[in-house]
């Protein structure tokens, strides 16, 4: 059995990356590949308390404020886990695991946003995952302001409709969210043979279209049995 393919999905809240993800899921599974779908935090029993203490903007009324170290270590705690459990047994598998964000996240937010700088990041995640890469990674990144605001609306349409708070991160000042920006641009400088950036604000569809393209550039045709 041949080895899957690891596919993360990065960008800011509002970046449209996990309808993205969803459409390549649909469309890989048409051509009959399994696929197994993920987002982090989350995915497991433990990634999901983990994520409800992450993400609720009340947690903090309940523990009081989440240190920067202490934000980073939960999110890799939830990371391991997902490893574990799901990416590494799915990938042994031959399957194509999409995840919704990854490391990459939290060199991001907590590298960038919260200013704990990529190397500390890195650390944990050689650590904690034993370095495990994605072999692909999307990165969506069209303009800071139409991603925050979208997220922001999305978030507070969620709060009156399903009674769901995910918007602690939502609540930061601009100057967070332009380091996390920033954080981005730099990593996919950096390696640009795993991280495929899209900048354009260019319409679902068209974007959609780009995905497909470098997916199919990337992975093993389907063979018929």
């Amino acid at each position: 059995m041949s080895r899957g393919f690891f596919i993360t999905f990065e960008g800011l809240d509002g970046s449209g990356k996990t309808t993205q993800l969803r459409r390549l899921a649909a469309t890989l599974e048409a051509e009959g590949r399994t696929v197994v779908t993920l987002r982090q935090p989350g995915g497991t029993a433990l990634g999901d308390r983990i994520r409800s203490i992450l993400l609720d903007s009340r947690s903090e009324a309940t523990f009081g404020p989440i240190a920067p170290a202490a934000e980073m270590a939960l999110m890799f705690a939830d990371r391991a886990q997902s490893i574990a459990e799901i990416i590494l047994p799915a990938v042994a598998s031959g399957h194509i695991v999409l995840c919704d964000r990854y490391t990459d996240s939290s060199e991001a937010y907590q590298g960038g946003g919260r200013q704990l700088g990529s190397e500390r990041i890195l650390e944990m995640h050689r650590a904690a995952c034993d370095n495990l890469q994605p072999d692909l990674t999307i990165l969506l990144l069209p303009p800071l302001e139409s991603s925050l605001h979208r997220a922001r609306r999305r978030n507070q349409r969620n709060v009156q409709q399903r009674g769901t708070d995910e918007n602690r991160f939502e609540r930061e000042s601009d100057d967070f969210y332009r380091r996390i920006y920033a954080k981005y641009e730099e990593i996919a400088a950096r390696e640009p043979h795993r991280v495929v950036a899209i900048r354009d604000e260019a319409s679902i569809d068209q974007i959609e279209a780009r995905i497909r393209e470098v997916v199919a550039a990337r992975l093993t045709p389907v063979t018929a049995s």
